[in-house]
């Protein structure tokens, strides 16, 4: 029942990632917003998500993950309602603003949650696999959940249908959550006021395209690292930054390849194929039902096996798929679509409980909303990262986006070579 409930919490983050863009041109309609403010109703989440997994996980570590998931879960309920009832596009982002502020606190958390919840590598990674599968399904469950309640009941109960949700998974969380859960450290008050705004900018420069905005991320992150270098209480203990880093660049990567093509994708099958949102919903269904189902068995394979062999598996067969994109052009079927959908659904079924296992193995309890943090936030900004580079280059067409995709995939396959290891002879395991 406690990863039931922690799944759920899971999910209605990853639900609202996409649900909304299915309802985008009824919002506009409705509450007369320009192209500019409907893309800061998503982004307007994505940006304050982005830039809170980090502080969410570590007050997750110092508060103790029980009250800041229902904390989080309280919050994005509110603001889920607030949205539900904006009468113009200013208030409808400043409430997708809170949406994201109560994701970030109660994401982490709930992977958090599980990790301690389940010690023993095996059972560890088979918990992973559902809570990955979960998260598969909610983006697969988005824009066809989306376009059935826009076209039956209009745009406002796509938001209203978190309310009851939150509320039953904030009141089991209680339940069932142990209060001791909390750690020994201290607020890092410095860290948190550089590490959200670094990573606040750094989302909003690559959505935005902004230069000003990446400078700014650059001299903040910089801040930001020699502030947790000095502090006796470190919000980001950089021994845990490096520990993880080829896990968390492989997350980043992932997200960006899967995220970035599921926009490519939707707009080529509504763009050039003329199908519709909640038609288009439906053909990708082919990358995210292989996703969501291999999901918890690629989560035994990492108990039995460990995490590297399955997340090499899982990139090489991404990577075929998406350099098949190289044969598609406009006069394609979409027939000719199906190798990258079942390739990159596979191969991301097989990764995603890897790579999740490999960056927080070995870490004591004490640290395991930190590393949930830092790997969600990799992905986060990972697809912020591919959207608008996969989304650039689909102006130049399919075969573009397949190539530069394919070649960050290889790429990853080799940092996982190098420096991935199974939880018995990972040096991280050896740490913890």
């Amino acid at each position: 029942m406690l990863l039931l409930t922690m799944c759920a919490g899971m999910f209605l983050v990853q639900l609202d990632v996409t649900v909304v863009n299915v309802a985008l041109p009824s919002i506009g309609t409705d509450l007369g917003a320009g192209l500019a403010a409907l893309q800061w109703v998503v982004d307007g989440y994505a940006v304050v998500l982005a830039a809170l997994l980090l502080t969410g996980g570590a007050l997750g570590d110092v508060f103790g993950h029980r009250r800041v998931v229902v904390t989080g879960f309280a919050l994005f309920g509110a603001a889920s309602a607030t949205c539900g009832f904006a009468g113009s596009a200013p208030w409808l982002v400043a409430a997708r603003a809170g949406q994201g502020l109560g994701a970030a606190l109660l994401l982490p958390g709930t992977l958090a949650v599980i990790t301690n919840a389940h010690p023993g590598p095996a059972e560890r990674a088979r918990a992973l696999g559902i809570w990955a599968g979960v998260s598969a399904l909610a983006l697969a469950a988005g824009p066809v959940l989306g376009g059935a309640i826009v076209a039956a009941a209009g745009w406002r109960p796509v938001f209203w249908l978190n309310v009851p949700i939150v509320l039953a998974a904030a009141v089991a969380t209680r339940r069932l959550v142990p209060r001791g859960d909390r750690g020994p450290g201290r607020v890092d008050v410095a860290g948190i006021a550089t590490a959200a705004p670094a990573l606040g900018a750094g989302v909003y420069a690559v959505i935005g395209g902004s230069v000003l905005a990446g400078v700014l991320a650059v001299v903040l992150l910089g801040t930001f690292l020699v502030v947790e270098h000095r502090s006796a209480h470190p919000m980001l203990p950089l021994d845990v930054a490096r520990r993880t880093a080829a896990a968390n660049f492989v997350a980043a990567a992932m997200n960006f390849v899967g995220i970035g093509t599921i926009l490519v994708v939707t707009l080529y099958l509504q763009g050039v194929r003329h199908a519709s949102p909640f038609e288009a919903g439906l053909e990708v269904l082919p990358l995210f039902l292989p996703l969501s189902v291999l999901a918890p068995v690629a989560g035994r394979l990492v108990g039995r096996f460990g995490p590297r062999p399955l997340m090499v598996a899982g990139l090489a067969l991404g990577a075929l798929g998406m350099l098949n994109l190289v044969l598609v052009n406009e006069n394609s079927g979409y027939p000719a679509l199906l190798p990258t959908l079942l390739g990159l659904g596979v191969g991301m079924g097989l990764l995603t409980t890897a790579v999740v296992t490999a960056a927080v193995a070995g870490l004591p309890p004490g640290r395991s909303g930190v590393a949930s943090g830092i790997n969600n936030t990799a992905r986060q900004a990972g697809g912020a990262l591919g959207v608008a580079v996969l989304g650039g280059g689909f102006a130049d067409g399919l075969h573009a986006v397949g190539l530069i995709a394919g070649a960050l995939w290889l790429v990853a396959i080799g940092v996982t070579l190098a420096w991935v290891r199974a939880p018995r002879d990972n040096p991280v395991a050896r740490a913890g």
